[in-house]
């Protein structure tokens, strides 16, 4: 009896409903930047974003400027302190300095800014642009999760996060 029991339970656990689960990986959505793409950039922000990116990996440290550790307006300031363009060491400084720009229009060495916190519209994120191509813009920052990267502004996030960008050089 027991026998019969047991098999009557695995034959209703295995066959409930018939419902068969499914698992589905999302993927990552992404969009499309218009931008112009015939602009050449200068070969000074050439030079600043190839000097930006020997940063890549290293680990971020708020207020940190050295291979050590760094924030994100701490890479822009090391970078362009570097070519002696002198800009403001914090992000609420840059976030006025230069021109701004529509976002079709950016180009290497240009800086994006972002609004990272939940229900604000308020900049705390910045990064220089590296490349760009058709439909797309990417950039580099220092995330504070995992530290200095090439991000793009087609992920999902850094697209909604997108507030301003702007022209120094």
């Amino acid at each position: 009896m027991k026998r019969i029991l047991s098999l009557i339970f695995l034959v209703a656990l295995f066959s409930s409903c018939g419902a068969k689960k499914s698992y589905s990986r999302k993927k990552k959505q992404s969009h499309t930047i218009k931008v112009n793409t015939t602009a050449k950039p200068s070969k000074e922000a050439e030079t600043i974003v190839k000097f930006a990116e020997k940063f890549e990996g290293t680990r971020y440290k708020y207020g940190g400027t050295t291979k050590r550790g760094m924030d994100c307006s701490g890479l822009i300031y090391t970078s362009f302190k570097e070519y002696d363009v002198n800009l403001p060491r914090t992000t609420s400084g840059l976030k006025s300095t230069g021109n701004w720009i529509d976002l079709k229009e950016v180009n290497v060495g240009d800086l994006v800014f972002f609004a990272t916190k939940k229900n604000s519209r308020s900049v705390n994120h910045v990064g220089i642009v590296t490349n760009i191509r058709p439909g797309n813009v990417e950039f580099i920052h220092a995330s504070s999760s995992r530290g200095v990267m090439i991000s793009s502004l087609a992920e999902k996030y850094w697209y909604f996060a997108f507030v301003q960008a702007r022209r120094v050089l």
